[in-house]
């Protein structure tokens, strides 16, 4: 037990009360205190993605970033999408990648136009020489009181982010997929626990698993696996960016039995699992991580 009575389990990472904090929208890592743990100095590979070619989107930061190190010290080559206002977090990112002797892709754009979903594989498939792994991760999460108060604007941008660009990424990507190929498509605890501030959010987290239940079926006589990730809550800059209002950032994830919201790296072996060949019979399952509250 840690000296304050908590396990040593639920005191590895930073515990609330976290500094009061905002960050105009998309958010940066590099500007958030704490900063979130992505594997940065802690995650060690052992060969489970030697070779393959991974396109993930949100790879700048939070749990894409996480996937994105790990992936490359698996031993995989990544392309990553990101919002030009995120090139700082980015080029963290690519280093990262590099420094792990893979190749990085940087592909900055905005997903929410199916014209550049479409290059953005293309581009991927492009800078990779073809395309194994396909994560599509990228969100958009506003914190809104009340339906009222949900815009047109705001309803439609988190569609077109969560579940219009999913599906055209993943249209796009088919036709490079083959025997082998994983894809995930990360999800939300609050597809089983929509919070009364985040329905726009939470609907699209639900459809993604529907989403995701039902391309396994359709693709798995391709011997392409599909798989979703539902997370608790994570320390990432959706947070303080709009995604939860200010006076809840400082006792984010408090609710949980940990205590704690998760950081990015305690999901990337989630990542990893699914998109390698030991995850070979695991299609049409989600996969939750919510330190002990909710999810599947």
């Amino acid at each position: 037990m840690a000296s304050d009575g908590t396990s040593r389990q639920a005191a590895a990472y930073p515990r609330r009360p976290f500094p009061r904090q905002e960050q105009p929208w998309p958010g940066l890592a590099s500007r958030m205190d704490p900063r979130p743990d992505h594997g940065e100095t802690s995650y060690r590979g052992s060969g489970r993605l030697t070779g393959r070619k991974a396109l993930i989107t949100g790879g700048d930061s939070g749990i894409g970033r996480a996937a994105a190190i790990a992936f490359a010290r698996e031993g995989a080559d990544v392309a990553f999408n990101y919002l030009p206002a995120e090139e700082a977090d980015a080029q963290e990112v690519a280093a990262l990648i590099r420094a792990a002797g893979r190749t990085a892709v940087p592909l900055p754009g905005d997903i929410r136009d199916e014209a550049f979903c479409t290059r953005l594989v293309a581009d991927a498939v492009r800078g990779l020489g073809g395309l194994d792994i396909l994560v599509n991760n990228a969100a958009r999460q506003h914190s809104v009181d009340s339906l009222a108060d949900i815009t047109t604007e705001q309803f439609d941008e988190t569609l077109k982010t969560n579940l219009y660009a999913m599906f055209w990424i993943t249209r796009a990507a088919m036709a490079h997929l083959k025997d082998g190929a994983a894809i995930i498509n990360t999800s939300s605890v609050t597809a089983y626990e929509p919070p009364e501030n985040l329905l726009d959010y939470a609907a699209t987290k639900a459809a993604i698993i529907t989403f995701t239940k039902g391309l396994a079926r359709q693709v798995a006589g391709r011997g392409i696996r599909a798989n979703a990730v539902a997370p608790g809550p994570f320390w990432t800059p959706l947070q303080p960016s709009g995604g939860q209002p200010p006076e809840k950032v400082e006792h984010f994830g408090a609710e949980t039995p940990l205590g704690r919201p998760g950081q990015p790296v305690e999901l990337a072996p989630v990542y990893v699992f699914l998109a390698s060949g030991e995850a070979s019979y695991v299609t049409g399952h989600v996969y939750g991580a919510v330190g002990g509250r909710g999810g599947p």
